[in-house]
């Protein structure tokens, strides 16, 4: 079911999946998203990140056991919400509520990651009419098909009424 919005009689396009079309066991995948050293750079400048495993590079040639050019799981995460947020959130995600989250690998530079998303929960919310709950299983993987993330948000996503 594609849930379209009209403005002046043309279709509008990039907006979010509602909860109705979010059922159980949808799956769907992101288009991919490569990680530079100016992403990296951005990052640690704007969070404070200044952890040498990020900003030292002889640090990680000489005493890390990750060779390559580290980046840190917040980036990564953070990177796989814009991309899920291009995919199917705009317009109809109206609140992210919790979340658990495993790093599985290390993430590096010139890594280009995409997120596998499966619902796993999906109900109406009580209290809201309008909205639903969609609890999400996100695989966040790199070129190879490796898995470097996974998390599970619980959102309030916005229903057809």
């Amino acid at each position: 079911m594609a849930l379209h919005l009209e403005q002046d009689g043309i279709e509008v396009v990039g907006l979010g999946m509602h909860f109705d079309e979010l059922p159980v066991g949808r799956k769907f995948r992101t288009v991919g998203r490569t990680i530079t050293e100016a992403d990296l750079v951005a990052f640690v400048n704007a969070t404070g990140f200044t952890e040498v495993l990020f900003t030292n590079t002889e640090f990680l040639r000489q005493t890390s056991d990750i060779k390559g050019r580290l980046v840190p799981g917040a980036l990564v995460y953070s990177m796989a919400e814009g991309l899920l947020m291009q995919a199917a959130m705009q317009h109809t995600g109206f609140a992210f509520l919790e979340m658990e989250m495993k790093v599985h690998a290390p993430t590096l530079v010139g890594q280009t990651i995409s997120v596998m998303c499966e619902v796993t929960e999906a109900r109406a919310s009580n209290s809201r009419p309008d909205r639903g709950l969609v609890r999400t299983l996100n695989t966040v993987l790199n070129e190879k098909g490796q898995v470097l993330m996974t998390y599970t948000p619980l959102r309030f996503v916005k229903r057809v009424v």
